[in-house]
């Protein structure tokens, strides 16, 4: 969460509130508003309350139009009805909430069997907030294990352990590196590689790498990283040096998308190396947030040492979290989903969703004036930056002009090594519709022009410009 400072000084002059925003005799009503920065003195009616609040947000930006989030912003009305049901429900409650429990049991065993673990029985995993959770659960379990074959010499002053990953990667991993103290191994963008490159991540590793990160899904342009090909390259070092280095796929938005789009793909727990998979339940997972998923191929890829162990029904209940307390309902509503659609009904949907971003892409592309780096064939993503010969306007300038129309595509600099290039990205979620798209190419086009008749790019602070944050 953003950490928020408040204003240096209050503004709390007085100011009035409609007489319609009372419970009954608007004359009798209240005819000031309540302070914003301290508790108000007295109650307000609920009907007061929910205006207040419901009219000051209606100034943020609508959900549906937001191209630049993952997260799910659209489910069916029944699901709704279900998470209302269940919002008071405390997840951590096993004993109290065991059909809850048994739910979050049964979404685990649907995803090992999804992500091909060799035995789905004995796999384990958990519900998290999000992938960001699941993130860092996972590089705990690779930080420890670690730190159990080397206990010989970890910990140490002149030992420090290491975590090899794209420079591509989600800010949850920076996040990681810095609270659990590990040296975070960035591999560079190349040219036109966009993402980690196999043998450079193996390149990186040695005696101290607790593991690879590979990302099945890069935020930046959507690309998936060549998950086989990075245990292939890391098979071939542990055959000449005897260094076993670990695999977690960051599958935050990809984990729900292959296996129904590109089963061929060989990515997951296929591959021996692999040790753990994440997603995110409220990306193609297709649920509001906050719903992550992380699992471990088996036992021995979890140390025991990390799971607390818990009272359930006079039994004993795993748990592995870094949050304590949290609504049951998304657990709930991912069941919900998975019971929905099912194989076929989730191939449907993300079929769908990628139909529509290659058309995007494709017809963006049209236009003349932008270069497409991505199109839409693996994440229902593309990302574009403008064409060699335009001049007058960047992509900054069009996501501030886009912004006006209510789309809200992020403008953001690639990192290292490749930061001379600035790029739109557009996320394709279930919700934007063929009809959404065929609005937003209308309004594109419609700016063009006057971007043309620029004299230059327009904004200056690149880096205040973008509302980018993977």
């Amino acid at each position: 969460m953003p950490l928020h400072e408040g204003p240096q000084k209050h503004d709390e002059r007085p100011r009035p509130v409609n007489p319609f925003f009372g419970e009954a005799n608007p004359v009798s009503g209240m005819t000031e508003a309540p302070p914003t920065h301290r508790l108000p003195d007295a109650p307000l009616p609920p009907t007061t309350a929910y205006q207040l609040v419901h009219d000051e947000l209606m100034l943020d930006g609508n959900a549906r139009l937001n191209l630049a989030t993952f997260v799910t912003t659209w489910m069916e009305p029944q699901a709704g009805v279900l998470m209302g049901e269940c919002r008071d429900k405390n997840m951590i409650d096993k004993d109290e909430y065991p059909r809850t429990a048994e739910l979050e049991r049964r979404c685990v065993a649907m995803l090992a069997d999804l992500w091909n673990a060799p035995d789905p029985s004995v796999a384990v995993g958990c519900s998290t907030t999000g992938s960001s959770e699941a993130c860092m659960l996972a590089g705990m379990a690779l930080k420890r294990r670690w730190a159990r074959r080397n206990a010989d010499r970890y910990p140490s002053r002149d030992v420090r352990p290491n975590l090899v990953m794209g420079v591509n990667v989600q800010v949850c991993w920076e996040k990681f590196c810095n609270f659990w103290e590990v040296e975070a191994r960035l591999v560079p963008m190349e040219g036109d590689r966009f993402h980690l490159g196999a043998q450079a991540a193996a390149d990186l590793c040695d005696e101290n790498t607790i593991g690879v990160v590979g990302i099945l899904g890069s935020t930046f342009d959507g690309s998936y990283e060549p998950i086989a090909d990075l245990c292939a390259a890391l098979d071939a070092l542990q055959e000449r040096t005897g260094l076993d280095v670990p695999v977690h796929v960051d599958g935050a938005s990809g984990a729900m998308v292959a296996p129904f789009l590109d089963e061929d793909l060989v990515w997951d727990f296929r591959l021996p190396r692999v040790a753990s998979i994440n997603t995110s339940g409220h990306k193609y997972g297709l649920v509001y947030p906050g719903v992550g998923w992380a699992l471990w191929r088996d036992k021995d890829a979890l140390p025991e040492e990390l799971v607390f162990h818990v009272n359930y029904l006079g039994g004993d209940m795993p748990t592995f979290a870094l949050n304590f307390s949290r609504p049951g309902a998304q657990v709930v509503a991912q069941y919900y989903t998975f019971l929905r659609l099912g194989r076929e009904g989730f191939r449907a949907v993300q079929q769908s969703t990628r139909d529509v971003a290659r058309s995007l892409a494709e017809r963006v592309e049209a236009l003349g004036d932008f270069r497409l780096l991505t199109r839409g064939e693996e994440l229902p993503v593309f990302a574009f930056t403008t064409a060699p010969g335009v001049q007058a306007y960047d992509v900054f300038d069009v996501s501030r002009r886009l912004r006006e129309q209510g789309w809200l595509v992020p403008a953001y600099t690639f990192p290292p090594n490749r930061e001379d290039l600035s790029v739109l990205r557009v996320v394709c979620r279930n919700g934007f519709s063929a009809d959404l798209a065929e609005l937003f190419i209308e309004d594109l086009n419609r700016l063009l022009p006057e971007l043309r008749a620029q004299s230059h790019p327009l904004i200056r602070d690149k880096g205040a410009a973008t509302g980018f944050h993977h």
